[in-house]
C-alpha cells in the first residue's frame, strides 16, 4: 500500500476496497460493480494474501451458485421447484397491479414477473417500487395448486448500505489535501491517477457532475471505447441508462397516473444519443421545460430532481468539424434536438481527450466501495453550493442567459466533489471557474455556428481573477479556428458586412492559469493565427465531411498560382469536380492563375474536354483568374502545387466521391455529406 492507500484505510476503515480485485472478477461477469464490491467487502476484508485468494474464490463460487444470467432463467426456476427454495443475486422490482389490488415482484434475470412478496419488504424499501434494487433474494416455490403464482420471496437483503454516516464522511475528507482527494476519487472509479494529467482528472470528474448536482444537464461526445456510459450503468444504484425517449416513460404516464423515470432516479442517462428514438413531438417540448427548470406539466404539475446525461459517439475528425463552416460538434445529436435543447446543456465534456479503455490505466490500489461513494453522492445532490459560488465568483459580461446557471451549477458540482464540507483556496477556485467556463463555451460555440445571427455570438466567456483581471477561457480544439470563432453569417441583400458583437473587442495575451486549461488575460494584442502544419491522413470508404474546402481551403490563403497534375480530368464528372475546385479557389480572392496538366485516351476525348475547359476558362476570367491546360501522355501523379509553398497529394485526385444511387438523395449536390471512396491525403511544405 502507498501513503494514500494507508490514509484511506485509516480514515475510512471498511469503506474502501482494492480495485484490482474488482478488475479480476469483473472480466468474467457482467454483474454491476457495486454488486461485486459488496461481495468483495464480504469475503475479502483482509490484507493477508492467502485470505484474499480464498475470498476471491468464495466470490466466484457465490456468483456461480447464486447469480442468475438472463439465458439461465429456466434453469433457475427449475432449481427452486426441485429444492423448494434457493438464494439468488438479482435485481428486484415491485409493481402494484390495480385490477388485482395487490403487489407483485419481478426478478430481471430470474425471468418471472409474478412473484408474491410480503408487504414488509416494499414497505421498508421504497426503491423496490421506484425502479428496483439489487439484492440477495431467497425465492421459494409455491406448491398450492389453487394459487395463481409459482414463486414467492421468502427473504430479501438489499445490496446497498443500510445506513450512511454523513458526519464521518465529511470529517474524513478534512484529512486529505485537495489533490489527494481527487486521486482517491480517480481510484474509486478504478483508474490510476499517477498516469493522468490534471486536465484528464477533471474530465473524469465531469462524468460525476450529474451524480452530485440535481437537475444537471451533461453531454459527452467522443470516440468509441472510452467508457462514456460506464459510470451511469455500473457506478451507482441511483442511475439508470436508457436508449429511447417517450413522454410516458420519461415523464408522466397519463393512463396510469404515474411519474416516469425522472421521478425515481438521480440520473437518467441516454446511451448512444445519436440512436435515441424520440417517439413524439410532445416529448421534445416537455424535455425542454424539464431541462430548463426541473418541472413540467402534463395534466398535473410535476417537479423532479433527476439529472440528465447524454453520451454518444463522434465518427468525424474533431479538427475537421471545428474547421468546417457547415458542421459542428453537435453533429451526432438526433434531428429532434433543436437549438433550445442544446442551449440547456450545462457542460460539453470533450470525450475525444479521453484515452481508449486499457489495462494500463487501471489501478491496483484502494478506492472507495462504489456503493458507499454512491450514497455520499446521493446525499450531496440534495445540498446547494450556489450561495458560495455567487459570493466568491465574478464573471465577465459575455455570461448571459443560461450561461450563468450552467457555469454556477458546474462550479457547485466541482465543489461538492472536491470540497464536500470545506472551501477551496482562491487558486483552486480559479481553476474550477476556468474548467466550468470552458465546458459551457464549447456548447455556445456550436450554437453560434448553427444560428446565423448574433444571438450566441458572445462566446468569449470570462471570469475575474484574484488580481481583478478579466480572464477569457478558450476551448483548446477551436482556439484560433476562424470557422468556429467567426462563423459565416447569412445576410440580407444590400446589407453591409458587420462584425459579430463579440469580435468588435480585441484580445488577447496568453497567460495560462494552468497548462491544461486554455485561458487568456485580456489585453490590446490580437491573437496570432494558428500555424498551418503538414498533414497525413486517410479518408476511409463511406466517410463524409471531406469537402474540397476542408482538404484544400486553409492552404489556399495567400496563394496566387495553382498548378494541378492529374491524368484523369477528361470525362464529364471529372471536369465537374475541377469546376467545383475552381469555384472554391475563386472565393479565396487571391488566386490569379490555375494551370492544369492532364491526359487523354484519344484525340476525340481531348477535343471534347477542351470544349469544356474553354467554357471554364471564360467563366474564370470574370473573376480575374487565368485558366490554362495542357495534355501529356506521360503524366502519372496526382498533386496540387501552390505558389505559397504547399504541395497537396490526394491519391484519387479530385475524384474522391461515391456516385449516388440516384440524383434525388441527400449528398447528391452537397459534397460535405457525400460518402467518399478510400484515399490517402498528404500535405507537404516545399519550396515555393
Amino acid at each position: 500500500m502507498d501513503d494514500l492507500d494507508k490514509k484511506l484505510n485509516d480514515v475510512y476503515p471498511g469503506r474502501v476496497v482494492r480495485k484490482d480485485l474488482l478488475h479480476r472478477i469483473k472480466k468474467g461477469t457482467n454483474v454491476p460493480s457495486f454488486v461485486l464490491e459488496f461481495l468483495l467487502a464480504k469475503y475479502c476484508a483482509s490484507d493477508d494474501p492467502d485470505e484474499i485468494e480464498a475470498g476471491i474464490q468464495a466470490v466466484f463460487e457465490t456468483l456461480e451458485k447464486n447469480y442468475v444470467r438472463p439465458d439461465e432463467a429456466n434453469r433457475a426456476q427449475s432449481t427452486v421447484q426441485q429444492k423448494g427454495k434457493h438464494k439468488f443475486i438479482d435485481k428486484v422490482h415491485v409493481t402494484y397491479k390495480e385490477k388485482e389490488k395487490r403487489h407483485w415482484a419481478e426478478m430481471e434475470n430470474f425471468g418471472s414477473r409474478r412473484i408474491a412478496i410480503p408487504e414488509k419488504f416494499y414497505r421498508d424499501n421504497d426503491r423496490l417500487l421506484e425502479g428496483g434494487i439489487w439484492a440477495e433474494v431467497t425465492v421459494g416455490h409455491n406448491d398450492i395448486d389453487d394459487d395463481d403464482y409459482a414463486f414467492y420471496i421468502e427473504d430479501l437483503r438489499p445490496i446497498q448500505l443500510s445506513k450512511f454516516d454523513s458526519d464521518a464522511f465529511y470529517a474524513g475528507r478534512e484529512e486529505f489535501t485537495r489533490d489527494e482527494w481527487m486521486d482517491a476519487l480517480m481510484r474509486s472509479i478504478g483508474l490510476e491517477p499517477a498516469r493522468m494529467t490534471s486536465r484528464l482528472k477533471f474530465h473524469y470528474l465531469a462524468r460525476l457532475f450529474s451524480f452530485v448536482e440535481a437537475n444537471y444537464n451533461f453531454i459527452e461526445l467522443g470516440p468509441r471505447g472510452t467508457g462514456k456510459s460506464f459510470v451511469f450503468s455500473e457506478f451507482s444504484p441511483y442511475a439508470t441508462l436508457v436508449s429511447q425517449a417517450s413522454t410516458p416513460t420519461l415523464f408522466y404516464n397519463n393512463a396510469r397516473h404515474k411519474v416516469g423515470l425522472v421521478g425515481f432516479w438521480d440520473i437518467v442517462a441516454f446511451d448512444e444519443v445519436a440512436r435515441v428514438k424520440v417517439k413524439d413531438k410532445e416529448t421534445v417540448d416537455i424535455l425542454k421545460n424539464y431541462m430548463a427548470n426541473g418541472r413540467f406539466s402534463r395534466g398535473v404539475e410535476v417537479i423532479a430532481n433527476a439529472s440528465l446525461a447524454f453520451v454518444g459517439n463522434i465518427d468525424y475528425s474533431i479538427q475537421q468539424l471545428v474547421n468546417s463552416t457547415q458542421y459542428d460538434l453537435f453533429i451526432p445529436l438526433p434531428k429532434e434536438f433543436d437549438l433550445a435543447i442544446m442551449d440547456r446543456f450545462f457542460t460539453y465534456m470533450p470525450g475525444w481527450e479521453i484515452p481508449k479503455n486499457s489495462s494500463e490505466y487501471l489501478t491496483g490500489n484502494y478506492g472507495f466501495i462504489t456503493d458507499y461513494l454512491a450514497e455520499a453522492f446521493h446525499l450531496l445532490a440534495k445540498q446547494s453550493r450556489f450561495d458560495y459560488v455567487t459570493k466568491n465568483c465574478k464573471f465577465g459580461s459575455s455570461i448571459e442567459g443560461r450561461d450563468e446557471l450552467a457555469v454556477k451549477k458546474t462550479l457547485a458540482a466541482l465543489l461538492k466533489l472536491l470540497h464536500p464540507a470545506g472551501e477551496p483556496t482562491r487558486k483552486e477556485l480559479e481553476e474550477y471557474m476556468a474548467y466550468a467556463l470552458e465546458g459551457r463555451r464549447r456548447v455556445k460555440e456550436q450554437l453560434n455556428k448553427r444560428k446565423h445571427d448574433d444571438e450566441y455570438a458572445r462566446v468569449n466567456l470570462s471570469y475575474f481573477n484574484d488580481e481583478g483581471k478579466e480572464v477569457i477561457v478558450w476551448c483548446p480544439e477551436s482556439k484560433g479556428v476562424e470557422a468556429t470563432q467567426k462563423p459565416t453569417r447569412q445576410k440580407l441583400p444590400g446589407t453591409p458586412d458587420i462584425q459579430p458583437v463579440e469580435n468588435m473587442r480585441e484580445e488577447v495575451l496568453v497567460d495560462d492559469i494552468k497548462p491544461e486549461i486554455s485561458a487568456e488575460i485580456v489585453s490590446d494584442k490580437k491573437p496570432a493565427q494558428p500555424e498551418l502544419k503538414e498533414e497525413h491522413y486517410t479518408i476511409f470508404y463511406g466517410d463524409t465531411g471531406h469537402s474540397y474546402q476542408s482538404i484544400f481551403g486553409k492552404y489556399l490563403k495567400g496563394c496566387k498560382s495553382i498548378y494541378i497534375e492529374d491524368p484523369y480530368i477528361r470525362s464529364q464528372h471529372q471536369i465537374q469536380n475541377l469546376v467545383r475546385f475552381s469555384e472554391m479557389a475563386a472565393k479565396v480572392g487571391s488566386v490569379k492563375s490555375i494551370k492544369l496538366l492532364t491526359g487523354s485516351d484519344s484525340q476525340y476525348q481531348q477535343v471534347e474536354a477542351e470544349e469544356k475547359f474553354t467554357m471554364l476558362q471564360e467563366s474564370l476570367q470574370e473573376y480575374g483568374i487565368e485558366f490554362t491546360w495542357q495534355f501529356s501522355d506521360t503524366v502519372h501523379d496526382r498533386e496540387v502545387k501552390l505558389d505559397n509553398g504547399w504541395l497537396i497529394k490526394v491519391g484519387r485526385g479530385f475524384d474522391i466521391y461515391q456516385k449516388p444511387d440516384n440524383w434525388f438523395t441527400i449528398g447528391s449536390s452537397d459534397y460535405n455529406i457525400r460518402p467518399c471512396m478510400e484515399t490517402k491525403v498528404d500535405v507537404f511544405r516545399v519550396e515555393s
